[in-house]
């Protein structure tokens, strides 16, 4: 009786901590918010749109995460940059870590954020030229339950404009999957690339995007911070060489090859 009383406790004391770590986060995410910005706010420009003394975006980054199979607490952020006119890449980074914070739907950030965040602060501090001038990451930005997704979150701690790309849809103000998949087959539609996600408020949240006119499984735009929905819409669309935008497409690429690569040499080192 009294190890089933301790156990109780002990749960108790558990689902307390975490309620108040959920609650911590949420004020977190609150006060973050405040500083969101939601329109262009950058000295750059894209080729073809006029702006007086400012130059042409050059770098474009793209974040992905990967964890291994073996571990799920292990995981690989990578980092790339690629030059905006030829998409080659520029630079590339990443970061092996232990993941100590769970995996909670609608806090994301808090699980991955830091680990971008640590590969940006070392390009700065090293002064790298191709610290990227906007950044594309594989997460939500404004298309998000509390309205401040990863990408988001990553955009104000690092202050740079940031790109939110969903591979899959947040059911936010009144959107989900049926819907948007109408919305995708409706024949108004069928010749645009963009649909753009207004919820039930009047609100638009993002727009879906498929790469080709018979694709129904789209990827799902939103504003990050610093930039317009319009300018992340056209960067998008104009680093697609297939179904994900290129930066995001390499990042993946690269954080699934160095997790593979290490629980490889884990194995390699466990048979010795």
């Amino acid at each position: 009786m009294e190890n089933g009383i301790e156990t109780e406790s002990e749960e108790q004391e558990q689902s307390n901590s975490s309620q108040d770590h959920h609650q911590k986060w949420i004020t977190e995410q609150d006060n973050l918010r405040e500083k969101l910005i939601s329109e262009d706010n950058f000295t750059w420009k894209l080729p073809a749109a006029p702006r007086i003394g400012s130059q042409e975006l050059r770098f474009v980054g793209g974040f992905d995460i990967s964890f291994s199979k073996d571990d799920p607490s292990m995981a690989c952020g990578t980092l790339v940059v690629l030059d905006f006119r030829t998409l080659q890449l520029v630079y590339q980074d990443f970061s092996f870590v232990t993941l100590h914070v769970p995996y909670v739907p609608g806090f994301l950030a808090f699980r991955e954020a830091p680990v971008l965040l640590h590969i940006l602060e070392k390009m700065k501090r090293s002064d790298n030229p191709f610290y990227p001038q906007v950044l594309m990451v594989d997460g939500n930005g404004i298309l998000h339950p509390r309205g401040f997704g990863l990408a988001c979150h990553v955009g104000v701690m690092a202050n740079l404009p940031t790109i939110g790309i969903g591979k899959s849809l947040h059911h936010v103000d009144g959107l989900h999957h049926s819907r948007v998949r109408k919305l995708l087959e409706a024949e108004e539609n069928s010749s645009k690339d963009f649909i753009p996600l207004v919820g039930c408020s009047g609100q638009t949240w993002g727009v879906a995007m498929r790469s080709s006119q018979s694709s129904i499984k789209p990827i799902y735009i939103s504003i990050g911070h610093r930039i317009s929905l319009q300018t992340a819409t056209a960067i998008v669309q104009m680093t697609c060489k297939y179904r994900i935008p290129e930066p995001i497409r390499q990042a993946d690429i690269r954080s699934r090859d160095y997790i593979r690569k290490f629980e490889m040499n884990a194995r390699l080192k466990q048979n010795h």
